[in-house]
């Protein structure tokens, strides 16, 4: 299946709602690349225009593909191939559409309702006919709100019993891939 991955650190915003840039954190980047490998992603792009955020990723990244952790542990070798670093969403969008040679359909993802909704089922009918799909996750409080108008669609909130809604990103990803691609 066509389906790439993007954890967005910049444009998103904090609990105030003010536009800012997240840090990278090492957690996310292992637990989303196991479960992007796990699940058949393609690409898992890692969204910042951060230097030193950059540099991190590319130091993380490099001691599980050619330092000690490449030789210590092959899986997760194999699993953080899949990540790329890329500037900003203007890259993102560009390089996915160069690679799969065509425009994938953009889906946000959100904790938060919000209008313009792709069911998953819908989301799975499109993979099945092999069409790709850019799977956009926010940090921080979510995505800039002008993120949003850059999307064809929303996948719906995740949730549970009661009001609490407050999963970390890489729970978020690991729940949306099963819904989409789960056997």
């Amino acid at each position: 299946m066509k389906v790439d991955v993007a954890l967005i650190h910049y444009p998103v915003c904090n609990r105030n709602n003010e536009l800012i840039g997240s840090a990278v954190t090492n957690l996310d980047l292992h637990d989303i690349a196991r479960a992007s490998r796990t699940y058949g992603v393609d690409t898992f792009y890692v969204v910042t225009p951060f230097a030193d955020q950059q540099k991190l990723v590319q130091e993380i990244i490099d001691h599980w593909q050619t330092g000690h952790g490449s030789r210590h542990n092959p899986d997760r070798k194999e699993a953080f191939s899949l990540i790329q670093l890329v500037d900003d969403v203007e890259q993102l969008f560009a390089v996915t559409q160069e690679k799969w040679g065509t425009k994938p359909l953009i889906l946000a993802t959100s904790a938060r309702e919000m209008p313009n909704r792709h069911g998953y089922d819908e989301v799975k009918e499109r993979l099945q006919r092999d069409e790709p799909v850019l799977l956009l996750f926010g940090t921080a409080s979510g995505m800039s709100v002008e993120l949003f108008d850059h999307v064809d669609a929303v996948l719906p909130p995740l949730g549970g019993v009661g009001s609490y809604n407050h999963l970390s990103v890489r729970s978020a990803v690991s729940i949306i891939l099963d819904r989409l691609l789960g056997v």
